[in-house]
């Protein structure tokens, strides 16, 4: 089984699709590995707590933090800046996170956690629709 999920993004954040993943794995009952991959370069793929919003909120201005805009004086070394100042940032922050997941299914039930809900985590600060691969293997 194989699909493809569009998660529209406004900016940077964490964007949870969990349920759109749920909802398709659990067409089948199907006992196997789901892949997630992303096709960009620009984002990334994360199982995170989906319980309290501080989470994500905490882990966007950690990375912010960690890789500001090339605007900052700490980034003038960057030199890929012509798509903007969010671009080679967002390219660091994808090069530090994943960009696949793989994630168990018994009977066609996701085996995350209580709390752990499968988010794109967006880098740039323009809107974006996002495609995210997915394949289902026995």
């Amino acid at each position: 089984m194989h699909t493809e999920f569009h998660v529209s993004t406004r900016g940077p954040g964490l964007y949870e699709f969990t349920r759109d993943v749920t909802r398709w794995v659990t067409q089948s009952d199907r006992t196997g590995l789901l892949t997630l991959f992303v096709r960009h370069t620009s984002c990334s793929l994360l199982i995170q707590e989906n319980a309290d919003p501080e989470v994500q909120t905490d882990l966007q201005n950690f990375f912010h933090r960690l890789v500001p805009p090339t605007t900052d004086p700490s980034m003038n070394y960057l030199t890929h800046t012509y798509e903007g100042p969010d671009d080679m940032p967002a390219h660091i922050k994808a090069a530090m996170m994943p960009v696949s997941l793989s994630i168990p299914v018994t009977n066609g039930q996701l085996a995350l956690g209580t709390w752990q809900g499968i988010y794109l985590f967006e880098h740039r600060n323009a809107p974006h629709t996002r495609r995210v691969t997915a394949h289902l293997g026995a």
